[in-house]
């Protein structure tokens, strides 16, 4: 007999930044409204003529998109853009969220920071560049999670957040300090929230993703990351957004009742538990 996961039917998740055609965001969303959930999908309101081409090509609109697909599936969606990084329009996410649902069951902070200016030496970042990844990586998740948060506690029904980290908060290479720092952030306040929460009903872990094949990966060759891959991960391939996804249903459905505090490396074995 197979593992039937249960807990999710009905329930409402909000995914923040999952508007993109190939990302982890997209794919948690499709995975947990094939699980039964309502979604609501969060962007930021990306420029069409900043897309890449193939979403060009495709025609898509960003989480309009992603909606689509949610509602293709029988499930109920609502694309709202919110800027994670900006405490009041969390707030309005959040109202925005209660107006259309009366409630919320599942909270998973996806946004991040694109990779750019910040992958350099920490003597040779502009701190602005630093500033720009907190804020969306760290400041973000936390804005989410102490928003939500409240509202989880008022419902007194339990409850799960998750934080797409990385196992760069768990690696910490040279050059992308501003990113560990906020993942290694985010585990710390995943851990602490845990403590706080837990009285609630409410579960709180992190998902860290290795190499991921998505939209993210379009600025170094192909065959950059083959042998990127080929040489650091053991199971020789990069990862698919549909594995973190699954992740996600697991987290939040009844299976995954008794697991807080976590921080699963999925990265085929490249972060060996530390």
């Amino acid at each position: 007999m197979s593992l039937q996961l249960t807990g999710l039917e009905g329930k409402v998740a909000v995914i923040t930044g999952a508007g993109r055609m190939r990302s982890i965001g997209r794919d948690i969303a499709m995975e947990l409204a094939r699980a039964g959930c309502d979604i609501v999908i969060t962007g930021s309101g990306r420029a069409p003529e900043l897309y890449p081409e193939d979403e060009k090509a495709a025609g898509w609109l960003d989480i309009e998109s992603v909606a689509e697909e949610i509602r293709e599936l029988g499930r109920h969606a609502l694309p709202l853009v919110s800027n994670v990084a900006d405490l009041n329009s969390v707030k309005k996410l959040a109202d925005d969220v209660l107006t259309e649902y009366g409630r919320v069951d599942f909270i998973v902070n996806n946004a991040g920071a694109a990779r750019g200016e910040d992958r350099k030496p920490i003597v040779e970042v502009d701190p602005a560049a630093w500033l720009k990844v907190i804020d969306v990586n760290l400041n973000g998740s936390f804005y989410m999670s102490h928003v939500f948060g409240q509202q989880l506690i008022k419902q007194n029904d339990g409850g799960a957040i998750i934080n797409i980290s990385s196992i760069g908060g768990k690696m910490m290479p040279a050059n992308v300090a501003a990113y560990a720092a906020s993942k290694a952030g985010i585990h710390a306040m995943t851990a602490c929230m845990c403590n706080e929460v837990g009285q609630y009903g409410i579960r709180v872990n992190a998902i860290c993703p290795g190499i991921i094949e998505t939209s993210r990966m379009d600025d170094i060759s192909p065959n950059d990351w083959k042998e990127f891959v080929d040489s650091r991960v053991p199971l020789g391939r990069s990862g698919r957004p549909q594995e973190i996804g699954t992740m996600a249903v697991y987290l939040c459905s009844d299976q995954g009742a008794w697991i807080s505090g976590q921080l699963y490396s999925v990265d085929g074995g490249q972060c060996p538990d530390r």
